[in-house]
C-alpha cells in the first residue's frame, strides 16, 4: 500500500509503498480481543494475599464463658465472623499467565496496526530531527503532526535528543517498532512512526520475513507482547 510520508511541519514530502501484509491487514477483532486479554492477564502480578483464622495473630483464649451470657457461642476473637479475624475464600498468590502463540501475537498486532492507517490515526515522518533538542520543540513537532489525542512514538533511527525530549510530553508514550504491541497500539489515539520504523516493522512482520525465517527453524518474532 501506499502511505504519504510528512515532515515535521505536517506536510507531505512524498510517497513511499510499505507491505499489506502489516499495513493492510483486515480486521480481526476476536483475535485482537483474546490478545489484548493475555496482555492484561500477564501484567497481573497475583501477589493479592489475605490471612485465615489459623493465621491471624491471637484468639488464644476463648473471649466469653459458653454458657449464661446470653450471646452468641465463640471459641475464638480471630473468627471470620468478628472484626480483625481471618478471611474466609479470600484471595492467594496465584499466576494469571495467560499463553497466547506468536502467530496470534502477530495477527492482531497487523490487524490493528492497519485499522489505524485505514482511519489516518497513523502518521509516517521522514525524520525527527531537533536543532535544541528541547520539550517545548518536540511537543511543537507533535501538535503539528497530531493536534490533540494520546500519541505512540515510534521513531527508531532518532537522535537521543529526541527520544529525550519526548519523554516528559503528558500523553505521549514512545516505543521502538521491535517491541511494538497490541495493547499499546489500541491504546493509543494516534501513531508516529519513523520512516526508518515503519520499514522495520515490516521486515518484522511481514509475510515474507516470517516464512523465511519459519523455514530456517527460528523464531518468528522478537516482541515480547
Amino acid at each position: 500500500m501506499n502511505v504519504r510520508v510528512k515532515n515535521t511541519r505536517g506536510k507531505i514530502v512524498k510517497t513511499v509503498s510499505l507491505s499489506d501484509d502489516v499495513f493492510g491487514a483486515p480486521m480481526n477483532q476476536t483475535l485482537v480481543h483474546q490478545v489484548v486479554v493475555g496482555q492484561l492477564s500477564n501484567k497481573r502480578h497475583g501477589t493479592a494475599n489475605t490471612k485465615t483464622r489459623s493465621q491471624v495473630a491471637g484468639g488464644g483464649a476463648k473471649p466469653r464463658p459458653q454458657k449464661g451470657t446470653g450471646s452468641a457461642r465463640a471459641g475464638s476473637i480471630r473468627s471470620p465472623l468478628w472484626k480483625g479475624g481471618g478471611v474466609i475464600f479470600g484471595p492467594k498468590p496465584r499466576s494469571y499467565r495467560h499463553k497466547t502463540t506468536k502467530r496470534a501475537r502477530r495477527t492482531a498486532l497487523v490487524s490493528v496496526l492497519s485499522d489505524k492507517a485505514r482511519e489516518n490515526k497513523l502518521i509516517i515522518v521522514e525524520t525527527l530531527d531537533l536543532e535544541l533538542g528541547k520539550t517545548k520543540e518536540m511537543a511543537k513537532v507533535i501538535h503539528s503532526l497530531i493536534p490533540n489525542g494520546s500519541v505512540l512514538l515510534v521513531a527508531d533511527g532518532a537522535d537521543e535528543k529526541v527520544l529525550r525530549a519526548a519523554r516528559n510530553i503528558p500523553q505521549v508514550k514512545m516505543l521502538p517498532a521491535a517491541l511494538l504491541n497490541t495493547l499499546d497500539v489500541l491504546n493509543a489515539g494516534s501513531i508516529i512512526m519513523t520512516l526508518q520504523s515503519a520499514r522495520t516493522a515490516d521486515d518484522i512482520w511481514g509475510t515474507t520475513n516470517q516464512n523465511r525465517l519459519a523455514s530456517r527453524g527460528a523464531p518468528t518474532e522478537v516482541s515480547p507482547l
